[in-house]
C-alpha cells in the first residue's frame, strides 16, 4: 500500500509533467479549476488547484474532500503512484472503475487529451 508521502511525490511528479507539457497537452492542462484527489485506502484527500498548466496549493486533508472541487478524482494510493509512473493506463483504469473522475462535460472533453 502506498504511503501519503509516496502519493504526495506522485502528485509532485504529475505537477512537473504538467508544467513541462507543450502543444495540445499544455492547452488541455491550462484549465483554472479546483481539484481534489481522494485516496480511499489512506482516507486522505489531496486538494489544490489546476491553473495555467500547473498544480498549485496542494495540501492533504484527512477524510473526504472538505468541499466539492470542480475536478474530482478517486482512487487508491497504489493506483495514483502507478498512473503517474506510467504502469497503469488511465483510460482502462477509468473504464474498469479503479479510478473515478468527475468533472463538467467541457472539462472532461479537454482533460481527455491528458489521458
Amino acid at each position: 500500500m502506498a504511503t501519503i508521502e509516496e502519493c504526495r511525490d506522485a502528485l509532485d511528479r504529475l505537477a512537473e509533467n504538467l508544467s513541462g507539457a507543450d502543444g495540445d497537452l499544455r492547452s488541455a492542462a491550462a484549465l483554472d479549476r479546483s481539484l481534489s484527489c481522494r485516496i480511499t485506502d489512506l482516507d486522505t484527500t489531496f486538494v489544490g488547484r489546476l491553473a495555467g498548466g500547473r498544480l498549485a496549493d496542494v495540501t492533504a486533508v484527512p477524510g473526504p474532500p472538505p468541499g466539492k472541487a470542480e475536478i474530482r478524482l478517486t482512487m487508491t494510493g497504489d493506483d495514483l503512484v502507478a498512473l503517474v509512473g506510467g504502469q497503469l493506463n488511465f483510460a482502462r483504469a477509468w473504464a474498469s472503475g479503479r479510478v473515478k473522475l468527475e468533472a463538467g462535460l467541457r472539462d472532461l472533453l479537454r482533460l481527455r487529451k491528458l489521458l
